[in-house]
């Protein structure tokens, strides 16, 4: 069997390629596909044969796929116009006769109000009407994306944001990334959808773990979305960013985030990683 990880240049497409290897599979069935092939360069120095794949380039994805039986797609970067991408993996998966495709979605996809989530729903569906036996890995929120949370608080001892009192269920990338190898490798998972979530945290909670990490106190201090967005605005972000980001935390205000299935550690076998651990690995260096 061999398997393609698209977007393997980037941080979860080299914890997926890494958990691949960890469990067992073969440097040689696995391909690696890159944007930009020099970011990869660490993985082929590991066995794995690292090709050109460009989303938006179709005969790349075409080449890419020459003799795979399975593809992860992982979602593009660019929320809002990342579809018509996913659309071309899609496409060329089922001209090559893919037996399995894995996507990473996001929570609750199809019925989540989240800013994030019709682009989701949208490449979902593009998956169902393709016809090729596939597994949904609805990934909750990377505790990773609180990294300039935490740099921020080291200097203020603040963790603000205008999510109220809401919670999330976020995990570790290399959870996440371990998930996907269990279902690449791993027979029985096709026509599944998995919600993949950590335990469920505060913004007390997560202001808690960055004073543990830091070594000093942090509050969690709510804004309004009115404040937050004065206060993106003062750092110099274009009104789109703004926008974008307060109609992120409007949507985790609302639960978007908050929920309980435990399917990403039955898949992995193990506790996810605790909020302290996760934050420590991305912590600011002195």
């Amino acid at each position: 069997m061999t398997i393609l990880v698209t977007a393997a240049s980037g941080q979860l497409g080299h914890l997926v390629v890494d958990a691949l290897l960890a469990r067992g599979a073969s440097p040689d069935s696995i391909v690696a596909g890159a944007r930009t092939v020099a970011r990869a360069a660490d993985l082929a120095d590991k066995g794995v044969r690292v090709v050109p794949l460009d989303y938006s380039a179709p005969e790349s994805i075409d080449a890419a796929l020459e003799g795979v039986d399975s593809v992860l797609l992982i979602s593009g970067s660019e929320p809002g116009s990342r579809l018509a991408g996913h659309t071309n993996v899609i496409d060329a998966a089922a001209r090559a006769g893919v037996k399995k495709l894995v996507y990473t979605s996001v929570s609750h996809a199809d019925t989540v109000d989240l800013v994030l989530a019709p682009d989701h729903k949208a490449t979902e569906e593009a998956i169902a009407a393709s016809g090729i036996p596939a597994v949904l890995l609805r990934n909750n929120w990377y505790i990773e994306n609180y990294a300039g949370d935490l740099a921020g608080a080291a200097q203020t001892g603040v963790l603000s944001a205008a999510v109220g009192d809401a919670a999330v269920a976020a995990a570790a990338r290399v959870d996440f990334a371990e998930a996907a190898a269990v279902v690449l490798l791993e027979d029985g998972h096709t026509g599944r959808t998995y919600e993949l979530a950590g335990p469920r945290a505060t913004y007390a909670d997560i202001a808690a773990a960055m004073g543990e990490v830091l070594g000093r106190e942090v509050a969690y201090v709510p804004a309004t979305p009115e404040e937050l967005s004065a206060r993106l605005a003062s750092f110099g972000l274009d009104e789109g960013t703004v926008g974008f980001v307060v109609a992120l935390d409007a949507g985790i205000a609302g639960g978007a985030l908050d929920v309980s299935e435990t399917d990403l550690t039955d898949l992995i076998g193990r506790p996810t990683t605790s909020w302290v651990d996760a934050l420590r690995a991305v912590a600011p260096t002195s």
